[in-house]
């Protein structure tokens, strides 16, 4: 810093130096070419000049002119005196002239009747020209040419010296006080630091933007992105050298552009891009308490949908063995008393009722589902309804084909959560019920489920889906609030979404299409 401020102060000088040598010189000038016009026009007008200018005088009275010339050159420090007739030809000189040849003034408006300064071609000197008029006729006969010769650099800063010296000390302390200025209002507004701290900090700060495992894009009103890191251009499917251009520009799905849509931040958002599962967190960026900008932060949490998807088929298939275990123990209570009151005609009467009640079940699962997995979740989610004491409806409309590996696997996992939530909210009301339809539409399986409970407050059905988001008593440590939000991710993942509206109870309706949209970025 010290030697940006001493670089100031010397341009400073240096600037002040020039400046002042020039309006010197130009000075000089000025006063120069007015004194040698004044010279030459008394000389022009003097009757011996004249005399020799005139047609036929130059003979008669050229000793006379020369000496006139001669005199007033001492007397006014003049660097050289010339005499010249109408066609610029000169014939007298305070210089000495060559015999063999002529020379000439050169061309100027003096030859026209006017006088003139300026500089003489040759020397550079300074020179005034008057005219020399004849009194007859009143006609040019011819010109008087002054020079005065410039002074040399030295001696132009030797008179300039004085007022160089003021001006240069004015400049020395205004440059002082504003490099000092300068330097406190740059330390100001950079926290202290010097300019080698500034670039460290800088660098530190690309290289952990840059190594960090989560996204970050930062984008201003206009929605340019101002800072985009390899994490995030990776997961968001943009350009790494994205930083000044447009949003719009480089994300052709429009997706991002939704996500700065508003001052207030956002929290652990999902978003469904490119395949992925994101959780955007966005922050409004502010400076001097005015709005300049956001700045999103983005984790990739497709892994951990993957096994939460896995845990969840692994808590069904558990509860689905624990009610039947639970209503087998039931079963055979039943079985060992008959038997124990001798009543083996009930025993086989009751084995049959039960063998035939399951089969009726299975098969009228089966006949209207044809995909294993979605048919024994179904099934298992009877069971689990009557150990609850909740009436389960297959409606008759259901009707679904053998379907792929993965969309199974994603359709029994909206199906298997939404009716865990129905039957939590089905089981306190008075005559519970849960009415389930799985049908294939078009190219999309509609998953729709009914339940007898209280239904969802119109305020709220925007914000069921939202992750940790539960209308039951949690407690810490539970997993309240994962299911519905788990629905809407692999809804929206696969291009299809899932509503709430009320209809004496709540009604669930999602949408999976069969084929998962491709983006490409």
């Amino acid at each position: 810093m010290l030697a940006v401020q001493l670089l100031i102060v010397f341009v400073v000088l240096i600037g002040v130096a020039a400046v002042s040598l020039a309006q010197s010189n130009a000075r000089f000038r000025d006063t120069e070419g007015k004194r040698a016009l004044a010279i030459a026009e008394r000389l022009a007008a003097t009757s011996g000049v004249r005399a020799v200018a005139a047609p036929g005088g130059r003979l008669r009275f050229i000793g006379q002119a020369q000496s006139v010339i001669e005199s007033d050159r001492i007397y006014s420090d003049s660097t050289y005196v010339k005499i010249a007739i109408r066609d610029r030809r000169i014939i007298a000189s305070t210089d000495p002239l060559p015999v063999t040849s002529v020379v000439r003034l050169q061309e100027t408006e003096a030859f026209q009747g006017r006088g003139w300064v300026g500089r003489d071609e040759v020397t550079g000197a300074a020179l005034a020209m008057a005219p020399i008029i004849n009194e007859t006729t009143r006609e040019t006969d011819g010109v008087v040419a002054v020079g005065r010769q410039y002074p040399s650099l030295l001696a132009n800063l030797e008179m300039a010296l004085p007022n160089l010296l003021t001006y240069l000390g004015i400049a020395s302390l205004l440059g002082v006080a504003g490099s000092l200025l300068l330097a406190r209002t740059v330390k100001r507004q950079t926290l202290g630091l010097e300019p080698r701290e500034i670039t460290g900090l800088v660098e530190q700060r690309e290289a952990l933007l840059h190594g960090i495992k989560e996204g970050v894009l930062a984008v201003d009103l206009e929605r340019r992105i101002t800072m985009v890191n390899d994490e995030a251009a990776h997961l968001v499917g943009i350009p790494l050298a994205s930083a000044g251009r447009a949003l719009p520009e480089v994300d052709l799905t429009g997706r991002l552009v939704e996500i700065f849509d508003g001052p207030e931040p956002a929290t652990d958002r999902i978003l469904p891009l490119h395949g992925r599962v994101l959780t955007l967190n966005r922050m409004p960026v502010r400076s001097h308490g005015r709005h300049i900008g956001w700045v999103a932060t983005f984790r990739d949490r497709t892994e951990l949908l993957e096994l939460q998807r896995e845990l969840d088929l692994t808590r069904n298939t558990t509860d689905t063995l624990r009610a039947q275990a639970h209503e087998f123990s039931n079963r055979m209570h039943i079985v060992s008393g008959l038997i124990s009151l001798g009543e083996y005609e009930e025993v086989l009467r009751y084995i049959q009722q039960v063998a035939a009640d399951q089969t009726e079940l299975t098969a009228g699962v089966t006949a209207r589902v044809a995909d294993p997995a979605v048919a024994a979740l179904l099934i298992a989610k009877s069971s689990q309804a009557a150990e609850r004491g909740v009436t389960f409806v297959i409606e008759p409309g259901s009707l679904l084909p053998k379907l792929d590996e993965r969309l199974a696997t994603d359709t029994s996992t909206v199906l298997g959560n939404l009716v865990d939530n129905a039957l939590d909210a089905a089981a306190g009301s008075p005559d519970p019920y849960v009415v389930v339809e799985v049908v294939l539409k078009g190219d999309a399986v509609r998953i729709l489920v009914r339940d007898s409970g209280p239904g969802v407050d119109s305020a709220m059905q925007h914000r069921v889906f939202t992750h940790g988001f539960s209308t039951k008593d949690t407690e810490a440590g539970d997993d309240h609030g994962i299911g519905l939000a788990l629905v809407r991710v692999i809804c929206r993942k696969r291009g299809g979404d899932v509503t709430v509206h009320n209809d004496d109870g709540a009604v669930f309706v999602a949408t999976l299409p069969m084929r998962v949209p491709v983006v490409r970025s």
